[in-house]
């Protein structure tokens, strides 16, 4: 598939989740909130397109976590009804979707992290990179609950959708967690086929 065909492919799953995604949400703030690191991530990629393009598969992982939070924004990660259908099947005492969502938080940055590391020569290949783009996705991990507190701390009650807590009092430490091991396997299960496009990508260049 040729570069234009893949942007606008992209371009086609990206606008059209979107669009449902702001029709009338469970909740507006938590809405933009949620979304906004999409808008904004969809921006940055769109800036950057001709100056420092990146591997196509870092740029379908980024529209599969833009597509995450576009369907946590529209339910809120607290509501969204196949993992209320999931937690009835599971016996589970919460929805876990605002789980998958801390998932890719790490799943999806270590890989940047590792294209931006590597094109840049940063460190060498190996176990730098791979523990580096680890601590990366921690770092960023731990700033998003930050901001998640200074949110709640601003706006109070209407808030709570957002930080999604569902009364567990180790949520904050669970999603960081889960934000390390996505970023473990996404290295383990994509670092060498994200080698053979940083190759080929050079190539280009």
């Amino acid at each position: 598939m040729s570069q234009t065909l893949s942007r606008l492919a992209w371009a086609a799953v990206f606008i059209p989740v979107l669009i449902w995604s702001a029709i009338d949400p469970k909740d507006g703030f938590t809405w933009f909130l949620e979304v906004l690191p999409a808008l904004i991530g969809a921006v940055i990629l769109l800036a950057t397109l001709k100056r420092y393009p990146l591997t196509p598969l870092s740029y379908q992982l980024v529209l599969v976590h833009c597509v995450i939070l576009m369907v946590g924004g529209h339910y809120t990660y607290a509501e969204v009804p196949l993992f209320d259908t999931l937690a009835e099947w599971f016996d589970w005492e919460r929805n876990n979707y605002d789980k998958v969502g801390h998932l890719a938080q790490g799943f999806v940055p270590a890989i940047l992290a590792r294209e931006i590391f590597l094109r840049n020569q940063v460190v060498r290949p190996g176990g730098w990179v791979f523990f580096l783009s680890v601590c990366f996705c921690l770092a960023f991990s731990a700033f998003y609950e930050l901001i998640e507190w200074w949110v709640a701390l601003l706006s109070g009650l209407e808030a709570e959708a957002f930080l999604g807590t569902q009364g567990y009092v180790w949520d904050t430490q669970s999603d960081m967690m889960w934000a390390m091991v996505g970023a473990i396997a996404s290295q383990l299960l994509l670092g060498r086929m994200h080698d053979g496009q940083l190759k080929a990508l050079n190539d280009q260049v």
